[in-house]
């Protein structure tokens, strides 16, 4: 889910790597941000959410809740590692998005699986190019768990640690593809539902978006941080282009947040 996301952030924010090469092993402390992204890609309705919760960063050499996201890390090599991690995004209404009126609500999406990292090249000044590549089944949760298909996303980023006053830079360009099963959630019309402007429609597998993402966090005191985040995704090319239900060519999330530390542990972790 989108908090998921700013919880990612705050590892990365703690110290540059030109300051320290170990981490503190936990963190933990509390946050409060917003968040605004489309209903579901291709919507023309947006879906948000303001919110405070606690947070936990937990550095272990297999266990990891930190900017990779939350999961536990398998293969750990200077340049190569395999995790496997969480994902997810918001549920939304559909009595509040005209194009699935009375259709079933979509639910919170939750996302787990494995993922290869592998670093391209280092280029110094504590910044470096990575390849990743996810593949994650997706759950839909909401008056129960149901299966609802599998992604993969192969992404390409550049991360830099301090590119100017401590602040921590992080930009990425990926696609994302689907299979036939969450394509059909997303964007196919069953008989049931069909109206004079919603034809029937069978989704199919295959691309779901083109990304370009970029996040940035800063320590404004030890115990204080600010990060945010941008995304925008491109729907040209996608597999369901043509179904009623997708109504833009693009969409746009984002989210900002402070976060404040309340403590962490004496003993220390490496930073990656």
């Amino acid at each position: 889910m989108f908090p998921i996301r700013l919880l990612a952030l705050l590892a990365a924010s703690t110290v540059s790597l030109a300051q320290a090469q170990a981490l503190p092993l936990w963190e933990v402390g509390a946050f409060g941000g917003v968040l605004s992204t489309p209903a579901y890609p291709g919507s023309s309705e947006k879906t948000g959410l303001a919110t405070a919760l606690p947070y936990v960063v937990y550095r272990g050499d297999v266990l990891r809740v930190d900017r990779g996201g939350l999961g536990a890390r398998l293969v750990n090599k200077d340049t190569f590692e395999v995790d496997v991690g969480f994902s997810g995004s918001l549920p939304a209404s559909s009595g509040n998005i005209a194009a699935r009126s009375g259709m079933e609500d979509l639910s919170t999406l939750i996302e787990f699986g494995p993922r290869a990292k592998v670093t391209l090249a280092d280029l110094g000044h504590d910044s470096r190019i990575r390849f990743e590549l996810p593949y994650r089944t997706v759950l839909a949760v909401g008056g129960g768990v149901y299966g609802k298909g599998a992604v993969i996303e192969p992404k390409l980023s550049f991360e830099a640690r301090d590119i100017a006053d401590g602040w921590r830079l992080s930009t990425a360009l990926s696609l994302l593809f689907a299979d036939k099963a969450l394509g059909d959630y997303l964007y196919g019309v069953p008989a049931s539902v069909v109206t004079a402007t919603r034809p029937l429609f069978d989704a199919k597998a295959g691309l779901l978006a083109s990304r370009w993402s970029i996040d940035t966090a800063k320590n404004l005191n030890p115990n204080v941080r600010v990060l945010g985040y941008v995304r925008y995704e491109s729907y040209a090319g996608a597999a369901n282009a043509d179904s009623p239900l997708m109504r833009q060519n693009s969409g746009v999330s984002m989210g900002l947040a402070f976060a404040w530390v309340i403590g962490r542990s004496d003993t220390m972790a490496r930073a990656d």
